[in-house]
């Protein structure tokens, strides 16, 4: 087996036996990467709380065949004005579940990592009403399936906009409408995100025009992925 080092967010973990666990962190060089962490479950266990959801760790492994084997784990962040907060946290757990999604593992997406550990640190230190919308619009983007806002993504018409359809790709017109509708205030907002103007749109307050966005920008994403997003389910906008 080889020995490397490296960091990253765990995702997730999993019970493996009476003392063990699986963790699942995505990584800056090794993509995706799923190990065991022995004895973790133990009181006396030196990697005690470090290996949790959430945790950005500095990492040291040894590679098998199908898992590998934490042997060091030291927290470079904890996120903890996260944890202590139900909304953040929710928001925080639609990142990681979409990151699990989306990396793969052995594949390095340094981006990828680079954007999660970039949200993460932005919502440590504030509860931002519409992270969740940017990361998941932005993260679309990187993909090549962003949105398509510019015109009827059916017919080609300038307009008026006045829906939304994930399935669609984009935005549609009132000859060609159909999923849901969407303001125009909405649909300025979500142009803001994707065109240059991210940093402006964070500063949104929470409110009816965040959630619009919120949910938009979820169902495009499950509309990639192919599946429902649990955790944004269950608080759309903070």
């Amino acid at each position: 087996m080889t020995l490397y080092r490296d960091e990253g967010v765990v995702l997730r973990t999993m019970r493996l036996g009476e003392a063990d666990r699986i963790v699942t962190v995505v990584t800056r060089g090794h993509g995706k990467v799923r190990a065991v962490a022995k004895g973790v479950r133990k009181t006396k266990s030196k990697f005690g709380g470090r290996l949790e959801p959430l945790s950005h760790v500095a990492l040291q492994c040894w590679a098998g065949r199908e898992l590998d084997i934490v042997t060091e784990a030291v927290v470079l962040d904890a996120f903890r004005s996260v944890r202590e907060d139900l909304s953040r946290v929710t928001k925080a757990y639609t990142l990681l579940e979409v990151v699990d999604q989306v990396a793969q593992e052995g594949h390095r997406n340094p981006r990828l990592y680079e954007m999660l550990v970039g949200a993460l640190k932005v919502l440590d230190d504030q509860d931002v009403p519409l992270l969740v919308a940017s990361f998941l619009l932005k993260m679309l983007a990187a993909e090549g399936s962003a949105p398509f806002l510019e015109a009827c993504v059916s017919c080609g018409s300038a307009g008026p906009l006045v829906a939304f359809d994930q399935v669609e790709g984009g935005a549609l017109c009132a000859s060609c409408r159909r999923g849901r509708s969407v303001s125009p205030e909405g649909l300025a907002l979500l142009r803001r995100i994707l065109g240059g103007g991210l940093s402006s749109a964070l500063l949104e307050p929470a409110g009816p025009l965040a959630d619009e966005v919120t949910e938009l920008a979820a169902e495009a994403m499950e509309a990639h992925l192919d599946r429902r997003l649990r955790s944004v389910r269950s608080n759309p906008a903070g």
